[in-house]
């Protein structure tokens, strides 16, 4: 009978042979959800789900499930009907732990039918046209950009003073995000310009149809205040919420336009993309290592067409703790300490490192971007003071 044992030499070349397909398979693996990982961050959100019940109306309050917002002091929006309408919504009035129930304050319906059923929640409070949503006179106008015209709202002064503020919303935001910011800023003779940029619902997409981390954003930021200097603006005030804190940040590094930009308000803003990343890899239990190699993914000009990016992008020039020194503006930073979404470290380091520049306004309670909802009226006055100075 023949021997049917395996030599020595054959037997470790076969697990040699396993062992690199193992390798090759788990090398794979990780490539896949890196790359999984980097487009999940960069894919605009087309469509949000609906995220709150409505249980139950009368005429001055709406019963809602009780969740981590809806519980949350302060003035909210919902959206209803897949936002087809709106209604603004106040203070707690009184919450049934046991029920899982939380009743609020209803301070309007914007437009559209309050009715039980599902909603989304938002923290714009104010949604649709300033001219319908704040009334105040309103122009709707297109900027010319390199991709083509954007859709862009134009609040003038009560009185010329040639001063322009610029208002860039976060990622999967719209351009209703910066309505809380118009007063403060009109009552403080400032012009008010609110564009859409790349990737927008409603504006031209990107080359690659994906969030660019800023990275190319500030072009279109760039356009919109050339058309406000081409309508007579003198001086520029740049404001931002989340992502559009980094395009801003980015616009004032890289835009010739960055001359005319004497003050900016940063509300929640992304100082450094990296950190963002790795707290959101946390988050969803994403291993460190497979993080930063979504990261390297992302700025390698060998792999961008895996993670869908026209350009490579490179994370670390969205690091402007690292890059402090290069900041030439005074600067108004808004950041709650309990964002969940943007971790306020950066931001505080920023401060740290430039107090020449950076004013640090810090809150607490308010979840992301919803500094202004938990407390408007302080919002306001930091706003206001900061720019008139």
């Amino acid at each position: 009978m023949a021997d049917r044992r395996v030599p020595a030499r054959e037997a470790a070349l076969g697990a040699a042979v396993v062992g690199g397909s193992l390798a090759v398979g788990g090398a794979l693996s990780s490539v896949g959800a890196a790359v999984y990982f980097a487009r999940k961050a960069l894919t605009p959100d087309r469509q949000r789900p609906d995220d709150t019940r409505i249980l139950a109306v009368d005429e001055r309050s709406v019963t809602l499930d009780l969740t981590v917002d809806t519980q949350m002091p302060g003035r909210y929006g919902l959206w209803l009907d897949g936002s087809m309408g709106h209604v603004r919504l106040g203070e707690v009035k009184d919450v049934d732990e046991e029920r899982g129930r939380v009743r609020r304050e209803v301070h309007g319906v914007d437009f559209g039918h309050l009715a039980p059923g599902f909603a989304r929640w938002n923290q714009y409070y104010f949604a649709g046209p300033p001219d319908r949503a704040l009334r105040v006179p309103t122009e709707y106008v297109d900027v010319t950009t390199e991709l083509g015209t954007m859709p862009a709202w134009v609040i003038p002064a009560a009185e010329e003073t040639g001063r322009w503020a610029v208002l860039v919303h976060g990622r999967g935001a719209r351009r209703d995000e910066g309505l809380r910011a118009v007063k403060p800023l009109r009552d403080s003779g400032l012009n008010v310009i609110i564009p859409s940029y790349r990737n927008d619902l409603g504006a031209r997409s990107g080359p690659d149809g994906r969030y660019n981390l800023g990275l190319s954003e500030w072009r279109d930021i760039e356009d919109a205040a050339l058309a406000a200097l081409q309508r007579g603006a003198r001086e520029l005030v740049l404001v931002g919420w989340s992502m559009g804190g980094a395009i801003v940040l980015q616009a004032l590094s890289q835009s010739w336009l960055s001359g005319y930009v004497s003050r900016v308000v940063l509300d929640a803003p992304v100082i450094d993309w990296g950190d963002v990343l790795s707290h959101h890899a946390r988050l969803h239990k994403v291993p460190a290592p497979l993080g930063a190699l979504s990261r390297s993914l992302m700025g390698r000009h060998s792999t961008r067409r895996l993670v869908g990016v026209h350009s490579p992008l490179d994370v670390a020039r969205t690091n402007w703790v690292e890059r402090a020194a290069e900041l030439r503006h005074p600067m108004l930073l808004i950041h709650s300490v309990d964002d969940e979404f943007v971790p306020v470290g950066p931001s505080e380091r920023l401060a740290a490192a430039r107090p020449d520049l950076v004013t640090m306004e810090r809150w607490d309670t308010a979840r992301h971007t919803k500094e202004w909802n938990v407390d408007p009226d302080r919002w306001e006055r930091s706003v206001a003071a900061f720019v008139r100075a």
